[in-house]
């Protein structure tokens, strides 16, 4: 990993989408900090492309479609893409499953919620889960006292044996059933929303992310990014960013934005 002041400029200049988690990347404690809000604004109106790409659920992914200056947002790991046309002042909502998939594997994912609680002491169904599409979302330090590593490890192992996909962030473990993830519904955003090739065009694209439930972004963006915090996760990262800010959460994502803007002469 260089430090973000190591991307060449005419890099940094060409980057004309740029992807983004949300919790502990463009937060701060939880919260959404004024300067990093104010990044994403200054992003758009130098023509950067901003789409969210988050494990959180369909109903914040909604507020967050229609209020920030974003040009929609990946939710739940890669489950849908949400965008909203402000012109026609509609929604478009695009899943992996359909409904009667998404029942079927909500009563299974129900059932093995049931098991982790039993089987791992402490953890507890995300606050968020009400607002839930696709996922399951486990909590081990957001609303939680935090859970040791080998706790978060059982859960992940739980949904594993159940068949599922299962996933780390830094505050929950997701899981899900279904071959998909943040990278396979990125390229599909890019296509049908964007009218962009991400494979063709990677390197007019960046991921900024913080957590081992981002490698495949890391891995597969030219010009990844990490904010500070991801180096808590080195020893469990399974693709390491390109670049990696000085700061942490949002003041990281705010350093990573003001060199892209500062290599457009913005």
């Amino acid at each position: 990993m260089q430090a973000i002041s190591d991307m060449p400029a005419a890099e940094a200049a060409a980057i004309e989408v740029l992807f983004t988690d949300i919790d502990d990347t463009l937060t701060e404690d939880g919260q959404l900090p004024a300067l990093a809000y104010a990044a994403l604004e200054d992003l758009a109106r130098a023509g950067i492309a901003v789409a969210p790409v988050t494990g959180r659920p369909g109903g914040w992914c909604d507020l967050i479609a229609r209020l920030w200056p974003v040009a929609g947002v990946v939710g739940e790991n890669g489950a849908f893409y949400f965008a909203y046309d402000r012109a026609a002042r509609r929604m478009r909502r695009e899943f992996v499953a359909g409904p009667e998939e998404r029942r079927a594997n909500r009563a299974r994912l129900d059932a093995l919620a049931m098991r982790i609680l039993d089987e791992v002491p402490g953890a507890a169904i995300a606050s968020d889960q009400l607002y839930r599409e696709a996922d399951l979302a486990i909590d081990f330090c957001e609303d939680v006292p935090a859970l040791d590593r080998a706790a978060v490890a059982r859960i992940q192992q739980l949904f594993t044996e159940a068949g599922a996909v299962a996933k780390v962030s830094s505050i929950h473990v997701n899981g899900w059933f279904g071959d998909y993830d943040k990278l396979t519904m990125c390229r599909r955003f890019a296509a049908e929303v964007l009218g962009r090739d991400i494979d063709a065009q990677n390197a007019r694209m960046a991921f900024v992310g913080d957590s081992p439930n981002d490698a495949p972004m890391f891995g597969f963006f030219r010009n990844s990014c990490g904010v500070a915090n991801v180096l808590r996760f080195r020893e469990q990262l399974e693709a390491e960013p390109a670049y990696v800010a000085r700061a942490e959460g949002g003041a990281g994502f705010v350093q990573i934005a003001r060199h892209l803007l500062g290599a457009r002469g913005v």
